[in-house]
This record gives C-alpha cells, structure tokens and sequence, in this order.
C-alpha cells in the first residue's frame, strides 16, 4: 500500500499537486482509491473525498454542488475519471472557482508495474497540522467543511479503538462510503492505523445486492460493522433465505448502529430475521457520532446490547423524560441508547440559552472533545454559531438517563404543533409501516396554516398505488397510524416511487422534500 501510495505521490506531484492544496477525490469504489488518498496526504496536501455523482442527481446540480464547495472550501485539483471529464472539466473556467486542474491518475497508476519503488518519505508534518477535509452535512455535501488535524484523527482512533475493546483478532468489514465520517475514520483510519484488517465492499454494489455484505462477513469471519440505522430494516427485508444459505454471523462481536437516531424496531426486526445464523443479541451497539468531533462521541460498550427504555410520549412531547413500564410497549416510544461517553470527550444537555438540564430533560447535546474540530474552513459565521468556549453545540436533540446518551431527533427538524414537540421520525417510523407505503421512504415535516395560526403535520409518503380507491385507502391508514403515535396528520402528500430526495449519507432530505412537495405536488 505505501509503495503504490508513492507511485501516487509522484504522479500527483508531477501533475502540480503541492503541499497545502485541497484535492477532492471523486472515485468510484476501486482498489487504487486507497494509494491516491495516501499519496496526497503524503505530499502534505489535504484529501477531501466527495461522492460520485448517480443517476438521480441532476448534472446541472453536481456542477453547481461542486462549484459551491470550490468557493467555500477552496478546492485546488479535483482527482477524479476520466468518465466524469465532460461533467467537471468546465468548472477550472468557472466563475469564482478555485479549482486550478482536473487529474485523471487511475490509467497510469493501474498500468505501472513498478512494485519495487522504495516508499517515498512524507512530508514534514507537525500532530497540527491539518490532515483531511470532511463534508458533514447536505445533499451536494457543501454546508460545513470540517478540518482535522492528524492528532485529532490519531488521537481518536486511539481512543475509539479503546472503546470498541479493539485486538489483533478482529476483522472490520464495510460497504460505507468514505465520503461520510463512520466510513472514513471507522473503516478506512482504524484499521490502517491499528494494522486491522479491512474487507470494503462497494456502496452501489451493496444497495443492489445486500446480501453481499453478510457474504463478506462469513467468508471473511468478520468481527466488527458499522451500519446506519435505515441498513438494519433494509437488509431484513430484502435479503432472501436462498441469498444467505448456509452463511455464519456468530463472528460479529459489533455491530454499531450510527449516523441517525436508532431505532429500537430496527434492532429487534435485524436480530430476529439472522439470530438463526448465529447473530448475537449482544452484538447490536450504538454510537452517537459526527464529523465535528472527528468521529464518536460516545459508544455502547462491547459485550453488551444497546439499553432501551420505554418513554411516555406525552411527556415527551413537552420535554421531559418519563420512564414507563416495559410490560406495556403500546403506551409509550421506545428510545435507544447511544451509549457512554468516549474517554477525553465530555457531554451536556442544555436549555435553549445553553444552560444546563437535569437529567430528565430533553435538550440539545453539547460536546466537548480532545478530538473536536477548530472550526469550519472557511466560515467563521457558521464556527461561531455552533463553538462557544471549547463546546460544540450540535443541533441534536437527546437526554442523559443512568449515565448514558439518548438522541432522540435533530432540532431543526423538530415540528412543534400547539406547543407540542413532535419528533418526524416517529411519524416516519408509524407510516411507513402502513399496507402500501414503500418502508423507509416517508418524510414527516411541518407547515404553517394561515387559518389556524400554527403549524400542522405533514407526511410524504412514496407508494405504487395507481387507482384513486387505493390511494384513499392508504391515505386513511396514515391518518390512523397518526393516532397511534397521539398526532393529527393534517396534509398527505402520496408520490411515486423514487421520488423522495435524501442526502448522501442516506438520511432524509426534509427540508428539501418539504419544499417541493409544496411546490408540485396535490395534497390527497
């Protein structure tokens, strides 16, 4: 790997790659990925990995994305196809870019047989340096450009590594992107740096075929995975008995749900559809993480399933924690736990003014972090809305119950109706188990009433249903999975498959889909 990384740096560095400079990696998965982010770290310049454009984006869209960032982050080289020539080449002209060349290494680096290169000395680097540039959020990946440094990222391994009870056995097994966090820092720098193995499967690949991963898992007795949470009820439902016959999963002594609030149905629903396969129940973890903070925040210990209570929704809805008996699921929502805090990372709750809640409060998670960014690249205004006196204020929603972390929704997509907190995931969750809604894709939003003064709930829901009967059908069983969860949907908006936009992470786009639906579609 560091032979064919130098072979990379001196292709890159005779191409006018210099240390400093910004290079945004748009590679498909491929086995030359690995050398070519190497080789522009080891000339001292900072790799941004971005994602592919797909068939659903818009090219006019992947350009403008593209040149957002350049002037915002401050792209210089763009390490890319030569497919994707006819897409990113107009952008070195662009107005306002900072985008200097398009490289196209892959053909010359997939031709060279020099295997017996000696490895080329990195450049000079202090633990402050900065060490890669990270998009944490948005469906082109613009809005906040992380900067860490290597000692924030060797540090948290380290640390991370500790946590997960990482040893010389495991085996790291992924189909996750490395342009999102859990895929860059959990599988790409934790087994590099600790000397792990790591099996990579392709993201497109998996999404076609996900059964793929469960392969790798048993051929390769695999020991740890990362999964965002939509993963766990995607693979229960699309995997066939016929695709995993004969496959083992007693292996995995990890599998850590990430990314996005996690739900308790997805773990239970992912357990009983593999337990046959030797699936553990005290496998299934949970981790609270983001670019900003280098990766996790916190972590389930391993050894031990991720703790559940059972809240009263109704208290909920106005903040509080109240925690019910679990003999009665019906009367309440189940929340996950996210698991305890990493060494040399601390947490809060807090109010709106950033005062501290008691324990049985919901607010907004605080953290800080020995592994916690500077600041974003580029905009000190969006830095100063969410840094204050060593303390990161993410926008998540969440409470401490017995010394663990819960997250519960993201604060901007909190919809408040009459005064009451409504989270959309619930919605989500409650809808998109209805006869004839696509699971997974709905999105719940709120929008103003003029008439009524406040705002009212609102779901888009995907479904194959043609006929105005079926559609009537499935708009009265959203309006009675509302009520299970103590909400008046007042707006249904029923659309075609594929039609939901999400982000590059996987997440929904709510904002986004909130205002087309608006704009194009009638409401049933």
């Amino acid at each position: 790997l560091m032979r064919a990384a130098s072979r990379a740096a001196t292709w890159l560095a005779d191409h006018g790659v210099r240390s400093g400079d910004v290079c945004a990696l748009i590679v498909r998965h491929n086995p030359y990925f690995y050398p070519l982010y190497l080789g522009v770290s080891a000339l001292g310049a900072l790799p941004s990995v971005l994602a592919y454009p797909n068939a659903r984006l818009h090219p006019d869209k992947f350009r403008q994305g593209l040149e957002g960032m350049s002037r915002r982050s401050g792209l210089d080289h763009i390490i890319t196809e030569r497919e994707l020539e006819p897409l990113v080449a107009p952008l070195v002209a662009g107005t306002g870019s900072t985008i200097r060349d398009i490289l196209y290494p892959l053909d010359d680096l997939s031709r060279s047989n020099d295997v017996d290169r000696a490895v080329t000395e990195h450049a000079p680097a202090s633990s402050d340096d900065p060490c890669l540039l990270q998009h944490s959020s948005g469906t082109t990946g613009l809005q906040k450009p992380v900067v860490l440094s290597h000692r924030a990222v060797l540090d948290h391994v380290g640390r991370y590594g500790d946590a997960i009870g990482l040893n010389a056995e495991d085996r790291i097994v992924s189909w996750l992107p490395l342009y999102h966090d859990m895929g860059l820092i959990a599988a790409f720098y934790l087994p590099l740096v600790s000397g792990v193995p790591l099996i990579q499967l392709s993201p497109m690949e998996w999404v076609t075929a996900p059964a793929l991963l469960l392969e790798a898992i048993s051929r390769e007795r695999a020991t740890l995975c990362w999964l965002p949470n939509f993963a766990y009820r995607f693979m229960a439902d699309r995997i066939r008995d016929e695709d995993i016959d004969g496959f083992r999963l007693d292996s995995l002594r990890l599998v850590v749900n990430c990314s996005e609030p996690v739900r308790a149905e997805s773990h239970d629903r992912f357990h009983d559809r593999f337990a046959r396969f030797g699936l553990k129940r005290e496998a299934l973890g949970a981790s609270y993480a983001m670019a900003e903070t280098t990766y996790a925040a916190t972590q389930t210990p391993p050894g031990t399933e991720a703790r559940r209570v059972l809240l009263d929704r109704a208290a909920l809805a106005m903040g509080e924690v109240r925690v019910l008996p679990a003999s009665d699921p019906s009367a309440g929502r189940w929340c996950v736990s996210s698991g305890v805090p990493l060494s040399g990372c601390s947490l809060r709750i807090v109010d709106e003014q950033r005062k501290d809640l008691a324990s049985h409060r919901v607010g907004e998670i605080a953290i800080s972090s020995v592994s916690l960014f500077d600041g974003y690249r580029n905009y000190p205004e969006k830095t100063a809305e969410v840094l204050d006196d060593g303390w990161y204020f993410s926008g998540d929603y969440g409470f401490i119950h017995e010394g663990e972390y819960y997250v519960v929704g993201r604060k901007k997509d909190l919809i408040i109706i009459a005064g009451n907190n409504v989270f959309p995931e619930d919605v989500e969750d409650e809808v998109g188990a209805v006869p004839g809604v696509m699971p997974g894709r709905v999105v719940a939003f709120g929008a103003e009433d003029e008439r009524l003064g406040t705002d009212v709930l609102c779901v888009i829901a995907e479904t194959s249903a043609q006929t105005m009967p079926e559609k009537k059908a499935i708009r009265l069983a959203i309006l009675q999975a509302g009520m299970a969860v103590d909400v008046t949907i007042s707006r249904i908006y029923l659309v075609p498959p594929r039609w939901l936009i999400k982000s590059s992470s996987g997440k929904p786009a709510r904002s986004t889909n909130r205002d087309r639906a608006l704009v194009e579609v009638t409401c049933l």
